[in-house]
C-alpha cells in the first residue's frame, strides 16, 4: 500500500478515536448544558486530544507550540462546517440532538485532512509520504 494511503488510513483512525472521545464528551455535557454549548466545549477538548494524535501517529512529526498554536486553523473549519450542520440537522431537519454531531462531522473529515495536513506537515502533495522532514535542507552554493 502507498505511503499516502498509509496516512489517510491513519488520519480516519485518529478521527474515529476522535470522534468517540468527542462524542463522550458530548452526551456527558448535554444534560447540564444547551445542545449547542455541549457541542462546542467537547468539540475543542477533543481537538487537543486530536493535535497529539495527529502529530504522533497520522503525521509523524514533531509537535511544537508554532503548529499546537496554528492546529486550530483547519478545525475552525471543521467548526463552522460541523456547528452549521448540527444546527441545521436540529433545528431544521428535527435530527435528534444526539444523533446530529455524527452525521455534520461526516461532511467535515475531507476538509480537515487537508488542512490539518498543510499545518501539521508543511505539504500538500499527493506525493509527499508524511515520513520525510517538513523542510528541505538548502544547498549553499560557494562562489
Amino acid at each position: 500500500m502507498r505511503p499516502q494511503l498509509w496516512q489517510i488510513v491513519r488520519f480516519g483512525l485518529v478521527g474515529v478515536v476522535n470522534t468517540a472521545t468527542f462524542y463522550l464528551l458530548y452526551l456527558v455535557m448535554h444534560p447540564y448544558l444547551p445542545y449547542f454549548a455541549a457541542f462546542t466545549a467537547a468539540f475543542f477538548l477533543s481537538m487537543v486530544g486530536s493535535f497529539f494524535m495527529n502529530t504522533y501517529f497520522t503525521y509523524r512529526t514533531r509537535p511544537t507550540w508554532r503548529k499546537f498554536l496554528l492546529f486550530p486553523l483547519p478545525n475552525i473549519t471543521n467548526y463552522l462546517v460541523q456547528s452549521g450542520g448540527v444546527f441545521a440537522l436540529v433545528e431544521w431537519a428535527r435530527v435528534d440532538d444526539r444523533i446530529a454531531p455524527l452525521l455534520a462531522a461526516a461532511v467535515a473529515i475531507p476538509i480537515t485532512y487537508v488542512l490539518s495536513k498543510l499545518v501539521l506537515t508543511g505539504r500538500r502533495s499527493a506525493d509527499d509520504d508524511g515520513l520525510r522532514p517538513a523542510s528541505v535542507p538548502v544547498e549553499v552554493v560557494e562562489q
